[in-house]
């Protein structure tokens, strides 16, 4: 296991691997422990960042103007050693930069930076992505983390996620796991929807748009953790069916369309970068009193 950073405050306690630059742990001061555990009987993640895709390709290949390169489901990113760059008590910067292994399957100059950064009771964390390249790069960016469910004592409550908009976005779901672009009804009523566990049989719930900057995850009656989202326009939500953690994961990008082409560039919502052109994604978490 590599050895982790932990950046915190008189509030929160935050652990960072550097394999992925993923977030091992999220710990208030009295104790309670608000990300999943990462227990392999369910799901070894915990809060991967997903680059250069989100999602699967079509037999697990993409093209690349044309040339076809080898890429795992969500990219290279979270299996990738990164390198600490900077770190403070509240801050750590972790750093990816092109290799020959990722040449072989994303043939582009890169540097993929990821931030982990504490102030009060709220964590944010920063993905920044540098076209070092002399050509403009197609890639998908994605946030993938596992909170508690149930959160610390909120068991037998209801959980609820809440759009800060309110809104009623449409659902798409994964076919063999690609999307299935063909719309469905919304589960949310009025920005509000009561998880349950069944909701989740057939895989990912995935909004492609219209789930807005913001929302909370609570218990009824109980804590709630605030979410806010920069440059992150597709949302999806995920779990095991009776694990206990759900993945609220804000995307830009999304798995390949079933049926449509391989081309990176063509797949949903694509970042297309110009030659030395910096993109931010990052969301921000605050933990209840």
């Amino acid at each position: 296991m590599p050895t982790l950073i932990r950046i915190g405050n008189q509030d929160l306690t935050v652990d960072i691997s550097p394999l992925g630059a993923e977030m091992q742990a999220l710990t208030s001061s009295d104790g309670r422990s608000w990300l999943w555990t990462g227990d392999a009987a369910f799901w070894t993640g915990r809060s991967p960042i997903l680059f250069p895709i989100v999602g699967k390709a079509p037999d697990d290949k993409i093209a690349i103007d044309g040339t076809v390169y080898p890429m795992a489901q969500h990219g290279f990113a979270r299996r990738s050693e990164f390198a600490l760059a900077a770190s403070t008590e509240t801050m750590c910067r972790f750093e990816l930069t092109a290799s020959e292994a990722t040449r072989a399957v994303y043939p582009f100059e890169f540097q993929l930076a990821v931030v982990h950064a504490v102030e009060d009771r709220a964590l944010t964390v920063t993905a920044e992505v540098t076209n070092r390249d002399q050509k403009p790069i197609p890639f998908g960016l994605g946030f993938h983390s596992a909170f508690a469910w149930p959160l610390p004592g909120a068991a037998g409550r209801d959980h609820i996620v809440t759009l800060a908009n309110e809104g009623e976005p449409a659902l798409v779901r994964l076919t063999g796991g690609l999307i299935n672009p063909v719309p469905l009804p919304s589960p949310f009523d009025a920005g509000r929807l009561v998880l349950d566990h069944t909701m989740f049989e057939q895989d990912a719930m995935i909004f492609p748009k219209g789930a807005g900057e913001g929302l909370s995850y609570g218990a009824e009656g109980g804590p709630a953790m605030q979410f806010r989202f920069e440059n992150l326009p597709n949302l999806a939500l995920w779990t095991k069916p009776g694990a206990p953690f759900l993945c609220i994961e804000p995307w830009h990008g999304t798995a390949a369309e079933a049926g449509r082409s391989s081309e990176l560039s063509a797949r949903p919502s694509t970042t297309i970068l110009a030659p030395g052109a910096v993109a931010r994604f990052a969301f921000t978490v605050e933990i209840p009193q």
